[in-house]
């Protein structure tokens, strides 16, 4: 399975775990739980559909190994943050505790998107 099929997965598991907890949200009328909502959808499903396209478009094959490294670290920091925000959010571990967690999450996300960066820059040619 490409790159691009395994980023349109998770993509799409992320916008079903996002959209159930929106309407879970909505249903229980406590909205205590939009932030990790937002980050569910943004970090989760739109970063991970935009890097599936990058990969179905320009990156080919050439940095299997780089583009592995890249995946694993960007689901590992998006995972991370939404589990982290989620017991944040739901009063469930203090502040003072995830606070770490959530940090070296959002440096794992940050670091996969400058690993793309890479990738993209060190391709230059359009995928045929």
């Amino acid at each position: 399975m490409g790159f691009d099929r395994k980023y349109l997965l998770w993509a799409l598991s992320y916008v079903v775990a996002g959209m159930s907890l929106g309407v879970f949200m909505a249903a229980s009328h406590n909205h205590e739980q939009h932030i990790t909502h937002a980050h569910i959808l943004l970090v989760g499903f739109v970063a991970s559909l935009i890097y599936g396209v990058i990969h179905k478009l320009w990156l080919g094959a050439e940095t299997p190994r780089l583009a592995k490294t890249q995946f694993t670290v960007h689901q590992a920091g998006a995972v991370t943050m939404s589990v982290g925000l989620f017991l944040l959010y739901g009063n469930i571990v203090p502040e003072a505790r995830i606070e770490p967690v959530l940090a070296v999450a959002s440096i794992t996300v940050l670091a996969g998107a400058l690993l793309m960066l890479f990738m993209v820059y060190k391709t230059n040619t359009v995928k045929a």
